[in-house]
């Protein structure tokens, strides 16, 4: 029974690593990212509601008077 020759395992691995590598580097470096993000501006309208000219009271229970 012959055995493995396992010799060119290494260089194998190694040059299938490398390639790999710059393979992926390839793939990303092709990608755009956007150098400076800003937030975007928003208006803000402001709607009119009922409440927002009247003080608004909340009663807690322990505060009312006992009867």
């Amino acid at each position: 029974m012959p055995q493995l020759d396992t010799s060119t395992w290494f260089i194998t691995i190694v040059s299938t690593i490398i390639t790999l590598f710059i393979i992926m580097q390839l793939k990303i470096s092709t990608h755009y990212y956007y150098s400076n993000p800003e937030p975007k501006t928003t208006k803000t309208t402001k709607s009119l509601t009922p409440w927002e000219n009247k003080w608004t009271k909340i009663y807690s229970p322990l505060s009312l008077p006992l009867q």
